[in-house]
């Protein structure tokens, strides 16, 4: 009885101490709120952000093409829409890759100009539709050689096994802002005199070149998650190597790997702000060019409380599409 009543007891002082360390961290997570409610509405200066909007847009871009990049945005948020919605033409679903693969030019074409349209030089791109650009561009490189990397490290060919394994071992051993520096520096002093390669491109291909190998890994992965059955029984029905790995390996191997390449993609997005280093004037460097304002110094919470809720919600609604199109493939496979 008397070690029942200590059980009791002690029971009891745990109860009481653990609900008094709740409602004390509960305290402090309100207060914490209170407070920062009050600083964003009542003493921030948000015209550092409400004055500058479309610098953080569109960067310099001329005042009076604004449309153009405006216009690209618009088509991949509307296209991003319709495959959350997910069309119930069977054409449409078909031809949605071919869209999104058809943003590419199209934003290109926008922002630089030519065919009936005023060129725009590379240096007045700027804000988020440049991050965007970067991304899209790099993503859709990065993903065809990121699968050769991996269909290579998977290869029975020893020369090509070594050299794909040689390749993605040492992109994955250096730091993303080496390969941007060797991109923007080091290039140049190779090309022969009078070839010039913009430095937008320049960006794109160290960024391809870097998130390949960590997509051929992901794609790598997906590959050895396939079971030999599968192969062994599509070589009994008479298919070669190419439409196994064309028909079999590839599309389920994607699918495997769709949450690491969602990954991917919103690292490749939060590291185009390693640009601002580098000269290019993307969403990050737009706001360290407005700090330098006389107008605006000292502003810099506000300035990255704004980017940092930016690169949020752009990052979150690439999860949620991603989150979208794994389950529509899981119905897919589930149907087959």
């Amino acid at each position: 009885m008397i070690k029942f009543t200590r059980n009791i007891k002690r029971t009891l002082s745990i109860n009481l101490f653990n609900g008094l360390l709740t409602l004390a961290i509960l305290l402090i997570i309100g207060l914490g709120f209170i407070f920062t409610l009050n600083w964003l509405i009542f003493s921030a200066n948000w015209k550092v952000v409400t004055l500058n909007l479309p610098l953080y847009a569109f960067g310099s871009f001329p005042v009076d093409q604004r449309w153009r990049p405006a216009l690209w945005i618009i088509s991949l948020l509307s296209l991003s829409v319709i495959t959350l919605i997910g069309p119930n033409r069977k054409w449409l679903r078909k031809s949605l890759p071919l869209a999104w693969i058809a943003t590419l030019p199209l934003g290109i074409y926008l922002l630089s100009g030519g065919l009936g349209l005023p060129m725009v030089m590379s240096r007045h791109w700027g804000g988020l539709s440049l991050t965007i650009l970067l991304t899209e561009c790099s993503l859709l490189f990065a993903l065809p050689l990121g699968i050769f990397l991996a269909l290579g490290r998977q290869s029975e060919l020893p020369l090509v096994k070594t050299l794909s394994s040689i390749y993605i071992d040492s992109m994955r051993a250096v730091p993303l802002i080496a390969v941007l520096f060797f991109g923007q520096l080091l290039i140049p002093l190779f090309l022969p005199i009078g070839v010039e390669i913009d430095r937008v491109w320049r960006a794109i291909f160290a960024f391809t070149l870097f998130v390949s190998a960590y997509i051929a890994e992901d794609i790598r992965g997906g590959l050895q998650a396939i079971p030999n059955t599968q192969i062994e029984a599509a070589a009994t029905l008479g298919l070669n190597q190419f439409q196994i790995t064309h028909f079999i390996l590839i599309p389920q191997a994607l699918r495997i790997a769709l949450p690491a390449l969602t990954n991917q993609a919103i690292g490749l997005f939060q590291n185009t702000s390693l640009m601002a280093i580098l000269g290019l004037i993307e969403l990050l460097g737009i706001g360290r060019s407005l700090l330098a304002n006389p107008e605006f110094i000292g502003r810099y919470i506000e300035v990255y409380i704004w980017l940092a809720s930016v690169y949020w919600l752009f990052c979150t609604f690439m999860a949620v599409l991603a989150r979208h199109l794994e389950k529509r493939l899981a119905i897919q496979k589930t149907n087959i």
